[in-house]
């Protein structure tokens, strides 16, 4: 199992899998961005009982401190066995009748039988401050544009969509204009053209907050041990 991004979603998943036994390749552009909320502190987040976030939210309480979170985090799912962490950009998926090949800006060739795309705000991400815009997902996160090309290549049909950060401590506010499947192409996670890809989180269509995400990975999570197990 392979899982392309680990923001909050794509992290929850693979902490699911590897805790019900699975092996589980987690990669990220940066894994120094594992788990990175949009937000400076963790007061106010709603993370669902149950979900890696919430547990280590409830771990440190009472500091809400974003950076001791994210620290905490990470250093949970480096220890979780099962997870295998992988710093490198994927751009491109080839499915074949067992599994998908994942290609990487590097080089390497990844191998998996089922890929989970969770890739946020960063298939094609734009990011304008006033009138400046950057090719980013999120704030010096580069975007994925080569994976978004591919999916595009691959039938899979791509709509706009647009979120705001909100600045803190005096830093402005930015928007991020990002692409998604066009509702028609998903069935439940699963890509419709794609028989061994499922999107989950921010990529998809919808409005998303952080209790929702985690409890689609909960629910993907399900799904893929069912089907590992049937």
């Amino acid at each position: 199992m392979a899982v392309v991004g680990a923001g909050v979603s794509g992290t929850e998943l693979a902490w699911r899998l590897a805790r019900a036994g699975q092996d589980v390749l987690l990669v990220s552009q940066a894994l120094d961005s594992l788990g990175n909320l949009y937000q400076p502190t963790v007061a106010g987040a709603d993370f669902p009982p149950g979900s890696v976030f919430a547990q280590v939210a409830a771990g440190m309480a009472p500091d809400v401190d974003g950076w001791t979170f994210h620290r905490l985090l990470k250093a949970e799912i480096e220890a979780t066995s099962g997870i295998h962490l992988l710093q490198s950009c994927v751009t491109a998926l080839d499915e074949e009748e067992t599994q998908v090949v994942l290609s990487t800006w590097e080089g390497p060739q990844l191998h998996a039988r089922t890929v989970v795309l969770a890739v946020g705000s960063f298939l094609k991400g734009r990011l304008l401050i006033g009138d400046t815009m950057e090719d980013a997902g999120r704030l010096s996160e580069v975007a994925y544009d080569f994976l978004a090309d591919d999916l595009l290549l691959s039938g899979v049909w791509l709509v706009g969509a647009e979120q705001t950060a909100h600045g803190v401590e005096g830093a402005p506010d930015y928007d991020v204009r990002f692409l998604t499947p066009a509702p028609s192409e998903l069935d439940g996670f699963r890509v419709n053209r794609l028989e061994r890809v499922r999107m989950l989180g921010r990529c998809t269509p919808g409005d998303h907050t952080y209790a929702s995400v985690l409890r689609d990975a909960a629910r993907l999570a399900e799904e893929l041990m069912q089907e590992a197990d049937a």
